[in-house]
């Protein structure tokens, strides 16, 4: 036991040489000889059972000190000549929307804060893609927009026209302009926007899984990413997501030295301090070298470096590490004689670092994160780090050159007009060249193309590779394999028993093995690959790992054994549905961020897609994304013994939301190969961007071959299956139209065998899509409205046209799925929906469906009630 604290030093003197002999290593053999030696020391304290661990805080301070920073490769001046015109049109943007409509919104202070983070990236580190390079990614902090519209204008890309719809896109049509959405939005400004950012903590984990990608790409030799970054500029505050943190051990454990992530910390969310009694810089600086990473902080500016020589005590490092956010943040809303009195006036050492200054030069201090030297030195050590990811804790103040108008205060995040006084103060702060009418008007401002600052700013882009952001489509056509080439089985099953996700798997391995579309095919799984049967593909094509496999798994000699490799195809992403949604993004986007088409395949457990990443997917969308994603197991009653949590029963409910995917849920596997084949042909032979949702069932039954010409009718969303006809001398005139998709086609081909030896005759439709029914039938009725003269019918009108009398529809999900089509049904075919609405239980699918009312029995029920109650 330890007789004395720690923390008490009950010998000075040896202290002392410990320290001397430390300061003598690195003066005379450097810091890396330092390091050794104190990762030894850290080792045999570990072997002594001392029990010492290093914090992982270190000083509030910056991390590069003053004479390790590289010299400034610009010109600052003119950098900063043109960083304050874009902080003014920026502005401009916002306030004037505002001014004119009081109701668009926009953000002015994030990007106040971040400009200067932007601007060093622009200038001097994002490489564009063009013709010699790939190019770097580059993630924009979403509220920061209007900084990136204005300095496009300022490049001529977009027009002052263009500005002045700023979140009016639908006004710009008519008025020969384009409108800017609010946040990164590729859907809606598909050559501008690379990546969506606007939905919290997204942007972080894709932008790991993005660098993840390129590596995976590299290592199987399919594009060299090497010396490309993926940049990421975040914000303090949306760290607090869960998916912002979620992947950051993954980043480090693969080495990922491709990733920068900026964090801008300044210390505000919408409604106040991130962490108004603690400090969020020292927070995240402990969870990021915790994971992991290279930790670079920008705290102080270079004005701060005279006053840190001069503290040979550590009085400032002294006061900073006690300060909590609050604190600082009304330190940045005050004056200099306020921060002299009541920050610098705390000890006689630290009044006397400031003794010689003024108010006014106290309060023109300014925090790393506005420090253009600062920036780039953070910049530079992170593009040469190696070995590991790296985050720049950047230090910088919300609404920063807004005075007393919103630096530093709690209403800032929000502050969306300024007075003239204002806006006066805020040209003086920046010293741009407009009157006092042009500013109060909120004109916007461009220098001649040959004046010094606007040619600086386009020989720093030119050198760099182009401008940013900017979203590429071309990509290289794939041609697509004959569907008989991997789904010959499935045409023609003749009744052999299988699930369709047997059949998917089959297929799976079979277009893998294709010499053109194969290579670019991407399986990826969440940890579930041997419950869907997928383990026969490991060893044949091996599962992804940047270091390949450094031992000899248990299973070595079994031919389902576990195979990792370093030029592996499958992604095996663990237990994450968050990191496997952003591993299929960055694959099914490679065709704009890589120009280089894949073939993303994600299978999983479907209660865990829609409803569990739903966001994800949102934003996926967004992206125009080309890939599969498969929802496994899927329906309400198909997963018996799993339960409430596990049975998926809205999957295709959400699915139907998203504009741009395709949803199927269908039976067989001759169903399922016509839609994989046509999905195929659509995405990477005629690039179109859509994405496909499919639905697939774990139940062995008798599977059918192929309908000859049916496959058309597949893809519409429906066919006639069956039409069951009663033996002679049955009641004339009594008939039923029962419609299934997925798990329940089975339930109503059971039903219709009971019904017709009722006497009923009955016609039995497959659905497999109730959104493609559904949509198409919104389409045609937009017609009819616009055009009542020359609208065509529904499909779906047409489809049930072959056959007579009540509707019974039912799937494996809620009513609401099968109700999406009623209003496309004839008008004299009554209708009722069947579905599983609560929530799941544990028991067999014949309990289950009983229990729901999805069963043979209470389709029967359903079609007699019908019959003998037209009206009801």
């Amino acid at each position: 036991m330890l007789q004395s604290s720690s923390r008490t030093d009950i010998d000075p003197q040896e202290t002392a040489e410990w320290r001397e002999a430390l300061q003598a290593v690195v003066q005379t053999h450097g810091a890396h000889r330092a390091q050794y030696l104190l990762d030894n020391l850290a080792r045999l304290a570990d072997e002594l059972r001392v029990g010492w661990r290093r914090a992982l805080n270190t000083p509030y301070v910056n991390s590069i000190h003053p004479s390790d920073e590289p010299a400034y490769p610009g010109d600052l001046e003119l950098e900063k000549d043109l960083g304050s015109l874009i902080r003014w049109n920026a502005l401009a943007m916002v306030v004037r929307a505002n001014k004119a409509y009081g109701e668009l919104g926009g953000h002015i202070a994030s990007y106040a804060s971040a400009a200067d983070l932007f601007e060093v990236g622009f200038n001097h580190f994002f490489r564009a893609r063009d013709d010699r390079g790939q190019g770097d990614l580059v993630f924009f902090q979403p509220h920061s927009a209007p900084g990136v519209y204005a300095r496009a204008f300022l490049e001529g890309r977009l027009t002052e026209e263009d500005l002045t719809y700023f979140r009016r896109e639908l006004s710009s049509e008519g008025a020969g302009a384009r409108g800017l959405c609010s946040y990164p939005h590729p859907y809606l400004m598909p050559d501008f926007w690379q990546f969506p950012t606007g939905s919290m903590g997204i942007g972080p984990i894709s932008s790991i899984y993005h660098a993840r990608f390129m590596r995976y790409l590299t290592h199987r030799n399919l594009l060299d990413c090497q010396g490309r970054k993926v940049w990421g500029v975040f914000g303090d505050g949306e760290m607090d997501e869960p998916e912002s943190m979620a992947a950051l051990t993954l980043a480090a454990r693969e080495g990922l030295d491709n990733l920068v992530w900026v964090v801008n910390c300044n210390l505000q969310r919408l409604d106040g301090p991130v962490r108004g009694n603690a400090s969020i810089i020292e927070e995240l600086e402990t969870l990021f070298l915790g994971a992991g990473w290279n930790v670079i902080k920008v705290l102080w500016g270079s004005d701060w470096d005279a006053l840190f020589a001069r503290d040979r005590h550590g009085a400032l490092a002294r006061a900073f590490a006690t300060m909590v956010d609050g604190q600082m943040q009304t330190f940045s809303a005050k004056d200099g004689a306020y921060n002299r009195e009541h920050f610098f006036g705390q000890t006689p050492e630290l009044a006397a670092l400031v003794e010689h200054l003024s108010d006014a030069q106290i309060d023109s201090l300014t925090r790393g994160g506005h420090d253009l030297r600062k920036i780039h030195a953070a910049y530079a050590e992170a593009a040469r780090s190696e070995g590991q990811p790296t985050v720049i804790l950047a230090h910088t103040k919300k609404g920063f050159g807004m005075g007393a108008a919103g630096e530093g205060r709690m209403t800032t995040h929000s502050q969306k007009k300024l007075d003239a006084q204002a806006l006066l103060a805020f040209r003086d702060r920046f010293n741009l060249p407009l009157t006092n009418a042009q500013t109060e008007s909120l004109a916007f401002h461009k220098p001649a193309d040959d004046t010094p600052v606007m040619r600086y700013m386009h020989a720093r882009r030119a050198a760099l590779g182009g401008f940013l952001p900017a979203r590429r489509t071309t990509a290289d056509t794939l041609p697509a394999p004959d569907i008989h080439e991997y789904a010959r089985f499935a045409l023609t099953a003749d009744a052999k028993e299988m699930s369709t996700t047997m059949a998917f798997v089959r297929m799976l391995g079979a277009l893998m093995k294709d010499p053109q579309l194969g290579p670019r095919v991407v399986p990826i799984v969440a940890d579930e690959a041997r419950t869907f049967g997928m383990a026969n593909l490991f060893k044949q094509f091996g599962i992804y790992s940047s270091v390949g496999q450094r031992y000899a798994p248990e299973d070595i000699g079994s031919i389902l054994s576990y195979r990792e490799a370093r030029d592996g195809q499958i992604l095996e992403e663990g237990i994450t549905e968050a990191g496997a949604i952003a591993s299929w993004t960055a694959a099914a986007t490679s065709y704009s961020v890589h120009g280089l088409a894949m073939l993303p395949f994600y299978i999983y457990y479907s209660m865990f897609g829609f409803q569990r990443v739903g966001d994800q997917i949102w934003a996926a969308a967004d992206q125009r994304p080309r890939g599969f994603l498969i929802g496994a197991t899927s329906g309400r009653t198909t997963l018996g013994g799993e339960g409430l949590q596990h049975q998926d029963g809205v999957s295709h409910l959400t699915a139907a939301t998203i504009p741009n995917c395709k949803a199927y849920d269908p039976c067989y596997a001759a169903e399922l190969a016509v839609i994989v084949d046509r999905g195929i042909r659509e995405m990477v032979v005629d690039q179109q961007d859509v994405f496909y949702y499919i639905t697939l069932m774990n139940e062995n039954y008798a599977q059918p071959s192929l309908i000859a010409g049916s496959e058309a009718a597949i893809l519409q969303g429906g066919y006639l299956l069956a039409h069951r006809v009663p033996d002679a001398g049955a009641t004339p005139g009594r008939s039923v139209t029962l419609m299934g998709s997925g798990a329940i086609l089975h339930v109503m081909t059971a039903a219709a065998d009971m019904l017709v030896k009722q006497g009923i005759e009955t016609f039995v439709y497959s659905v497999t899509s109730w959104s493609e029914l559904a949509r198409d039938g919104a389409r045609r009725q937009a017609q009819w409205l616009a055009e009542p003269a020359t609208a065509p019918t529904p499909y779906l009108q047409r489809l049930l046209g072959a056959s007579h009398g009540p509707i019974v529809a039912a799937s494996d999900y809620v009513r609401a799925v099968p109700e999406s089509v009623r209003a496309f049904v004839p008008a004299n075919r009554p209708l009722v929906s069947l579905g599983t609405d609560g929530f799941g239980r544990s028991d067999t699918r014949a309990a289950l469906r009983a229990f729901f009312g999805v069963d043979a029995a209470a389709v029967v029920k359903a079609a007699h009630a019908m019959l003998d109650h037209p009206q009801g």
